[in-house]
């Protein structure tokens, strides 16, 4: 009997250690289930669209007339600070190229062509646009024009390594990108309920929360994160304690606790 018991008791234990660790493991893992994923919806290349507030890059090239083009590429002295002044100067002076505010309109003021909308379009679609402006009305070839994003950036807070604001170079980054950037999450943070501020182009601002471990993320419209977004990392009940990734860990070494306690009171009551 007392054998029995001391049996009962370690394969108690084993199988609570076991089922604790497999629902921590579970709670861990990035898009898990990705064998059962369809991913034929999410074929199309991101690309951004212009908002309010985004400062953009325009540079306009010709090679066979590049004296013609000077008149589309403005440029601003620049401080020993490196920050534009503003002030257009001599062209001996260092300069950099004239970057441009959209409004809360969506447009912006390029030279020769005036007030122009940008707001909603693409990168493509703009460069697309303002090269049917200049050609032919400007330049007898049609040019090269191509428009960077230059404050394309998210934040990244919450259980992370390194909370920040992180600026796209290529002009897109997508959540996970912006979690490597930020140290990937902490083991306090929930993989299943990461939270995306995001506000659209009339200021409407939504909350949404993704699952991570679920591989359908990478079809869902929060898989590519638009410039200004908040990616805030939900912190699990178990910060205070030790390592664990939810409450079910703290619940199953109580569960052990108890058994081995049981166990206890009937090996001392049958000796």
């Amino acid at each position: 009997m007392k054998r029995n018991i001391k049996l009962f008791a370690s394969f108690a234990m084993l199988t609570v250690l076991v089922m604790s660790s497999c629902t921590s493991y579970k709670r861990v893992p990035y898009i898990q289930n990705s064998q059962d994923v369809d991913l034929t919806m999410a074929t199309s290349l991101y690309d951004a669209r212009i908002m309010p507030k985004d400062i953009l890059q325009i540079t306009v090239n010709c090679p066979e007339d590049e004296n013609a083009t000077r008149m589309f590429n403005l440029t601003v002295p620049v401080d020993p600070t490196g920050n534009a002044n503003g002030t257009i100067r001599s062209m001996s002076s260092q300069r950099s190229l004239q970057q441009y505010l959209v409004t809360n309109e969506g447009t912006i003021e390029f030279p020769m062509l005036g007030e122009i909308s940008v707001g909603g379009r693409t990168k493509s679609e703009l460069e697309a646009y303002i090269a049917s402006r200049i050609y032919p009305t400007y330049l007898k070839q049609k040019p090269i024009v191509t428009v960077l994003m230059s404050n394309y950036k998210v934040t990244v807070t919450g259980e992370v390594t390194r909370a920040g604001v992180y600026t796209a170079t290529n002009g897109k980054m997508n959540i996970f990108e912006a979690l490597a950037m930020a140290g990937d999450m902490t083991i306090y943070g929930r993989r299943d309920c990461v939270k995306i501020i995001r506000e659209d182009a009339q200021g409407h601002k939504t909350i949404n929360e993704v699952d991570l471990n679920d591989a359908n993320i990478i079809a869902s419209p929060f898989y590519q994160l638009q410039q200004n977004d908040i990616v805030y990392v939900t912190p699990n009940k178990t910060k205070s304690k030790n390592s664990g990734i939810g409450t079910e860990t703290s619940l199953w070494f109580t569960s052990v606790s108890i058994v081995i306690s049981v166990a206890s009171l009937l090996y001392n009551i049958l000796k």
